[in-house]
């Protein structure tokens, strides 16, 4: 079957439609109808293209991956909600976006679940609604969720998704890191209730379950994509970096002796497939009064809003450039379809699950098969080394992977292996805000300019793009990110958090309509790029968009591939190069270093 690459050609490309025809509010369902069509032909090879190891070890990675983040993120929301949540409905709301998505979805690749952000979304409503009646929390949070099902279909139904192409590396970034600043203050605040109720011996046995969880999942993953032991070795400690952690660091809290002894607390257990608190699973929403109905109206909206932005950009990183994907992908059907797992959630009122930003990327490089390549350098004196060259070959696109690991994930609910998960010390899952936290961190866009910045700059690459700037147009442009983080961090924190997704969203009009009257065209081809710019992705978006700071440099004369308007790097710029040599990094004008060149769990989209 033939690679679909040529989005220019499909009949979805809107912009070049004539007349009314040119604007997708006026084409209800296009969107939808051309997602399915195009991945349809591909239904049967996506399950006959399973059957290979990377599929075995990528669903076993992925369970462990989606998991562990579920279950540290259900213990934040029962210690915030008063109980209300607990195993069942973590384990419940993965299982069933998973086997929704891996079915019915267009891009099956795109991992669902929990996401801390809907915690903290759950536990400011909470907080709100006692302030009144806490009794009105379970059918309120159902026409929460009632409300968002609705916008979510609206909003794939008129085609909004088309939008998501508007996102460029500067919002994407900037999200990325407030993710990952939200987790690390998670893992922060699970360590602080160990020792606030447990006191300060069981306090001290979790920091170091913690952070020796974060550091050897850490290192496993180095090892991965490093240069010791032979490939095959590298492989199984790469994919099976989250299990090998887990089960040495619950053994560890079990050891003889005093670790014993210290009993630290471990993961609250329940009832098979019954929920936390003494009710059943379906609500009965239908009896809340209707001015709480209305009042969970514009709360949806925004519940909406923040999974648009979040679903979607995770879509994309499971489909970045980086992975050699060849199948089409859809991005309003399968929001639509997150409307409808939304509307399922929330009746038995468990998390809604939406799009994993970190986890996403993880199962398509889980599912990549790579060559490692031996690449000699030789220098001036005739003395040659030696170095890696890891060259991702293909993708396993399909959708049995995503299928399995519901299938483990309702196997996971049944009594025996919730004894299992009993053993797991709360601890640990601090632990897994790390990984999750650092990781979006580490590899984020603008951790790495932050290191141009510092570094001298004769250690500089003479190919670095950053070279053709001047470093204050560089700390003006990060201002804007650090700014934007710093305030959604800021109200994420206060009973207004429920806003935070307006201010996420509000990053894509400042960069479209601001940016480009402060920064030249240049400037910003070289800081920014779109997030969407793998073809796959763009032909369900609507093709390319034309930026708005080359139409500006059209309209004043400029030439937007020249030098002109660009300042110089107070290291020079002779040897910067965006479009040669084929690194995707340089075209897309991003920082060739960060902190550390990681090949798998937590790249940049």
């Amino acid at each position: 079957m033939s690679s679909f690459s040529e989005p220019t050609k499909d009949p979805y490309d809107i912009d070049s439609q004539p007349g009314w025809r040119g604007y997708r509010i006026l084409r209800p369902g296009l969107g939808m109808y051309h997602d399915v069509k195009r991945r349809l032909p591909y239904y049967k090879s996506d399950i006959m293209d399973a059957w290979t190891y990377r599929t075995f070890a990528g669903t076993i990675r992925i369970y462990f991956v989606n998991m562990l983040p579920a279950l540290a993120f259900i213990l934040d929301m029962n210690l915030r909600t008063g109980g209300f949540y607990g195993v069942n409905e973590a384990l419940f709301s993965s299982a069933l976006a998973c086997i929704v998505f891996s079915i019915l979805g267009a891009q099956p690749l795109t991992v669902v679940g929990i996401t801390g952000l809907i915690s903290l979304f759950n536990y400011t409503i909470f907080d709100i609604i006692k302030r009144h009646d806490v009794t009105l929390y379970p059918q309120f949070m159902t026409w929460v969720a009632i409300w968002a099902a609705i916008f979510h279909w609206l909003f794939a139904i008129w085609n909004f998704c088309d939008y998501m192409r508007y996102v460029t590396d500067f919002s994407s970034q900037s999200f990325g890191a407030y993710v990952g600043i939200i987790y690390c203050i998670k893992g922060v605040e699970l360590i602080i209730s160990e020792f606030e109720g447990y006191g300060p011996t069981k306090g001290f046995e979790g920091v170091v379950i913690a952070l020796m969880f974060f550091f050897t999942v850490y290192v496993l993953e180095i090892l991965g994509k490093g240069t010791w032991f032979r490939p095959p070795v590298r492989g199984f400690l790469g994919d099976y970096a989250y299990p090998l952690a887990t089960l040495f660091w619950t053994g560890f809290s079990h050891f003889p002796g005093v670790l014993k002894q210290t009993n630290v607390p471990k993961l609250p257990h329940t009832r098979a497939f019954y929920p936390t608190v003494d009710r059943g699973w379906l609500i009965e929403f239908w009896h809340l009064d209707v001015k709480w109905v209305f009042v969970a109206m514009p709360i949806g909206f925004l519940l909406m809003l923040l999974f648009y932005y979040d679903h979607n950009q995770s879509s994309v990183t499971a489909q970045a450039r980086n992975f050699p994907l060849t199948k089409p992908g859809g991005f309003h059907w399968d929001f639509f379809l997150l409307g409808c797992t939304s509307f399922i959630a929330g009746i038995i009122d468990i998390p809604l699950p939406n799009g994993l930003v970190p986890q996403a990327p993880v199962h398509t490089d889980a599912l990549t098969v790579y060559r490692s390549e031996l690449k000699i350098i030789k220098a001036d004196n005739g003395e040659e080394y030696h170095q890696q060259d890891i060259v991702a070959e293909k993708v396993v696109e399909q959708r049995v992977s995503h299928f399995l690991m519901g299938l483990m994930i309702i196997g996971t609910m049944t009594g025996p292996l919730l004894v299992v998960l009993n053993l797991i010390p709360r601890s640990l899952f601090a632990g897994v805000f790390f990984v999750v936290g650092w990781g979006g961190l580490e590899s984020n866009g603008i951790t790495a300019k932050l290191i141009y910045l510092l570094k001298e700059p004769r250690f500089v690459q003479p190919s670095e793009p950053l070279r053709q700037l001047r470093k204050s147009r560089i700390c003006l442009y990060l201002f804007f990110q650090v700014f934007g983080i710093t305030a959604t961090v800021g109200v994420s924190q206060t009973i207004a958090g429920i806003g935070f997704p307006v201010l996420i969203i509000a990053l894509i009009p400042l960069r479209w309509k601001v940016f480009p009257r402060i920064f030249t065209a240049r400037e910003l081809k070289v800081l920014d790029a779109p997030t969407a710019d793998n073809d796959v992705v763009l032909a369900s978006l609507g093709g390319k968009p034309r930026m708005p700071e080359d139409r500006l440099a059209e309209e004043r004369g400029e030439e937007v591939g020249s030098e002109k308007g660009a300042g110089v790097g107070e290291e020079g710029s002779s040897g910067s190069n965006l479009s040669g040599g084929g690194n995707k990094d340089v075209e897309r004008g991003q920082p060739t270093e960060g902190m550390r060149q990681r090949g798998g769990a937590w790249r940049e989209a």
